[in-house]
């Protein structure tokens, strides 16, 4: 690949935990928002609920949230290495989407996720400079 011939092994690796760090940070505002949710805005329901609730919701705070997420990335690494960090979180992320038979409903906000993160990663690049 021409974006890595300037990379060393440990950059690359760098930059894969950087993607997967940002994908275990997209988890974790899911889990917060839900703890959130679950004792703050619509208490008083039972598990079954709240893990229907979660299943609507993560898609959404996962587009939500990688935004931010990928423009710091982009803003802190520069161009080429946000995109090695994008493909890295978008293989990820496709795999465990193919592993999980989704619906079309969850392809979609998939496909709506990964075209906001790699807008957003490339933004930052831009601001970086």
């Amino acid at each position: 690949m021409i974006m890595l011939r300037h990379m060393t092994l440990g950059r690359v690796a760098a930059l894969v935990g950087l993607a997967l760090g940002v994908m275990a940070v997209n988890v974790a505002i899911s889990i917060l928002y839900m703890v959130v949710y679950g004792h703050a805005i619509d208490t008083g329901h039972d598990k079954d609920y709240y893990e229907a609730h979660v299943k609507l919701a993560a898609p959404y705070c996962s587009i939500v949230a990688g935004i931010p997420l990928m423009f710091l990335v982009g803003w802190w690494v520069g161009m080429r290495p946000a995109i090695i960090v994008w493909l890295v979180y978008a293989f990820v992320d496709v795999a465990v989407l193919l592993a999980s038979r989704p619906t079309s409903r969850i392809s979609a906000l998939v496909a709506v996720s990964l075209i906001t993160k790699l807008v957003s990663a490339y933004l930052g690049a831009l601001a970086g400079g």
